[in-house]
């Protein structure tokens, strides 16, 4: 059975909500796209040039701390920029390289991979306890160089909504059941697809993906899912960003909105950090925790 449990919340708020960015710049485009163009690095540059600016004001305006999900290429890259996001002290968390995909890594290939990223991340003066798999997928190796590495929680994994929860090694069986190993340490902090800015929003010509849907559509799904969240107790809400999409105009103007939304309707703006340091585990299914839905 999954061990979960609930996070315990500040008096008078409803839920926990973590506004994650991945940082993803040009390497989303290198690493998980294999694109190399000038028009796509341009959209990489944008997001470390714009987006990532207005971001860093909305938070700022609004008193919120944020999760950053930075590769080291980005850092890298645009050094000046990471520095600036340490230095308003949001969070930062290991986001690979280039935005490898783990499942195409060896072993010895991944743990290169978590060295490149940490030295990159420590040369901005950060050691992360959190990691995010570009991709969010985990190879067969992937817990054990967590584990290994001493990281304290991840948020890649979809085992959940809204309750983190233990990760268990899972044993893959086409004639059989799947089978689970014991649960890990790290704890989860589970993302969504539905909760991301970018598989609605990015045209990716090459590939087919249309990307440029409404954003209404977008914001009428995350405000469902939100306010479902506010009934339940102790859950968390995680929504994953990326600069290079939610830093566009017509985007970031509705994200306020519902950044407001979600300020008068209870929510504790917190890092992924904060979610694992009140973290309280149950033994139970997060059934237990479903009132009035």
């Amino acid at each position: 059975m999954q061990i979960s449990g609930k996070v315990k919340l500040p008096k008078g708020k409803r839920v926990a909500v973590n506004i994650g960015c991945d940082f993803d710049a040009a390497s989303v485009w290198l690493g998980a796209y294999k694109l190399f163009s000038p028009a796509y690095m341009s959209r990489g540059e944008f997001g470390a040039e714009v987006g990532t600016p207005r971001l860093l004001k909305l938070f700022d305006r609004y008193h919120i701390k944020t999760s950053w999900c930075i590769p080291g290429h980005t850092v890298d890259t645009h050094t000046d920029i990471c520095k600036e996001i340490v230095a308003k002290g949001h969070e930062i968390c290991h986001h690979g390289y280039a935005h490898e995909s783990v499942t195409e890594l060896s072993y010895d290939e991944e743990k290169a991979v978590m060295e490149k990223g940490l030295t990159a991340l420590q040369s901005i003066g950060v050691t992360p306890r959190g990691y995010r798999s570009p991709d969010w997928d985990f190879s067969q190796n992937t817990l054990a160089i967590l584990e290994e590495y001493g990281f304290r929680y991840d948020s890649s994994l979809m085992g959940n909504d809204f309750y983190p929860y233990r990760i268990r090694p899972v044993n893959v069986n086409l004639e059989k059941g799947n089978t689970y190993g014991p649960p890990s340490e790290i704890l989860e902090i589970p993302v969504s697809w539905y909760l991301d800015d970018f598989p609605t929003q990015e045209h990716i010509s090459d590939r087919g993906a249309e990307g440029l849907r409404s954003v209404h559509e977008v914001f009428d799904r995350w405000k469902s899912t939100f306010d479902y969240a506010c009934n339940i107790e102790g859950a968390s809400f995680v929504l994953t960003l990326h600069p290079q999409t939610s830093g566009r105009a017509h985007f970031i103007k509705e994200l306020e909105q519902f950044i407001q939304y979600m300020e008068s309707n209870g929510a504790w703006f917190t890092t992924l950090g904060e979610i694992y340091d009140t973290f309280e585990e149950t033994s139970v299914g997060a059934n237990k925790y479903f009132n009035n839905v």
